[in-house]
């Protein structure tokens, strides 16, 4: 049995229920982040987009001509793709759209601060999927059903919402209800050095107990070869993208009714068996590493495995900067005691801010339709002319497109497979 969840759910310890927490603006949220770096690079050379696809759906994309948004994002290969196939999207709707380029520590800061004070500096931003029930809570953010049952806004036929990965749209949605647009998505799988397995005569991890299996059988710390790691850095985002992912498996749950479950025997069991596995079978440090971190030592063949998303392989595979090209294996998230398999649905999507004048909420729109059309994920992937190759394309069908697959492909053994049967 597959199950998914959005990343991170809330709970803190007893004397805290559900409304406290979606109520709450988040700790340390008045904290002011550093400035973000505005940008608007010229296209690479010779790198247009055909608009005329565009120009075919059935609505005025000059609607809100003239007017000037900032939409926040971090700084990672797949927005900077987004960037720089950005004049286009001015070229067709005369808005002026500006990315600002914040830390993931900070862009979750900056956007509830935003939000919460009803400034709209941000008319948009990349979202983490667990602050959406936040966000509708306090109504924050519009509902996008609005927006794409509206025909003058929305061509249907063309934009085809139904079309974006379903583990996406319900990550993004609340309470059946769509309240942002997914752009780059992933989801959590086994990376593991195919080359050790196989001189061991291990298979992938079927189960979280083979996966502690296989870390302990590959552990070689004397060669310079760890078992395993997982993101042990704290945070939304960070350790809380993988750990409840564990704690699922393990039979947790976050809330009984309206009160916060985090101190039950399953959930004692999954905690400690993320401790125990970080400190048998991970390098020293560990506790301070995200997924760069990890993706970092995997490549530099010190880790035998680790579980994260299916976009660390452009990492890991990019052959000039691994050592294990050719040598890497993926698989499905292994199941839990509870028979579940758990796996962590992440996309970052674009809300539209509630303060917002309703002619920026329409530039904001045909921004958020944009960004997420076929036309944009096609430009930013396979056929985006730089190094860096999206691998978390929003749209089911592009994971049938025979390019994306040849693109997909050559990360290593298994690798469509188990990010398609991930989603």
């Amino acid at each position: 049995m597959s199950s998914q969840h959005r990343p991170g759910g809330p709970g803190s310890g007893s004397g805290v229920n559900r409304r406290t927490v979606l109520k709450s603006t988040l700790a340390g949220a008045s904290a002011l982040a550093a400035p973000g770096l505005l940008i608007g690079r010229a296209h690479a050379a010779g790198q247009h987009m055909d608009l005329e696809s565009f120009r075919g759906a059935g609505i005025d994309w000059r609607m809100a001509e003239g007017e000037e948004i900032t939409i926040a994002v971090i700084p990672a290969g797949y927005f900077k793709n987004l960037e720089t196939v950005l004049p286009d999207f001015k070229t067709l709707t005369g808005v002026d759209a500006r990315l600002e380029m914040i830390p993931p520590g900070q862009i979750r800061q900056k956007a509830v601060l935003d939000l919460s004070s009803k400034t709209g500096t941000y008319a948009s931003h990349a979202a983490d999927p667990m602050y959406y029930e936040l966000y509708v809570a306090n109504g924050w953010i519009d509902p996008l059903d609005d927006y794409l049952g509206d025909g003058t806004l929305t061509d249907g036929a063309w934009f085809d919402y139904e079309d974006i990965q379903p583990g996406h749209r319900g990550a993004t949605s609340v309470a059946g209800r769509p309240y942002g647009i997914p752009f780059d998505g992933e989801a959590t799988i086994q990376i593991y050095r195919k080359d050790v397995y196989d001189a061991k005569g291990l298979k992938p991890a079927e189960t979280l107990a083979d996966y502690e299996a296989n870390a302990a059988a590959v552990h070689d710390p004397d060669n310079r070869l760890w078992g395993c790691a997982l993101r042990g850095f704290r945070g939304a985002g960070q350790n809380m993208y993988i750990y409840p992912s564990i704690f699922r498996a393990h039979g947790g749950e976050w809330f009984d009714g309206d009160r916060v479950t985090v101190d039950t025997p399953e959930a004692l069991a999954a905690l400690e068996y993320y401790v125990n596995l970080l400190n048998k079978y991970a390098p020293a440090g560990v506790e301070n590493w995200n997924w760069p971190d990890i993706a970092d030592a995997f490549g530099q063949a010190t880790l035998g495995s680790y579980i994260d998303a299916h976009g660390s392989a452009a990492v890991v595979a990019n052959p000039e900067k691994s050592k294990v090209v050719g040598k890497i294996g993926f698989a499905r998230w292994p199941k839990g005691p509870s028979g579940k398999r758990v796996t962590s649905i992440w996309n970052w999507s674009f809300p539209i801010n509630g303060a917002l004048t309703a002619k920026q909420k329409q530039a904001t729109w045909l921004f958020c339709q944009w960004a997420g059309s076929r036309e944009v994920q096609v430009a930013t992937t396979y056929d985006f002319p730089g190094a860096y190759k999206r691998t978390g394309a929003n749209r089911a069908s592009l994971w049938k497109d025979a390019k994306f697959l040849e693109l997909m492909s050559g990360f290593g053994h298994n690798y469509v497979e188990a990010a398609t049967e991930s989603f």
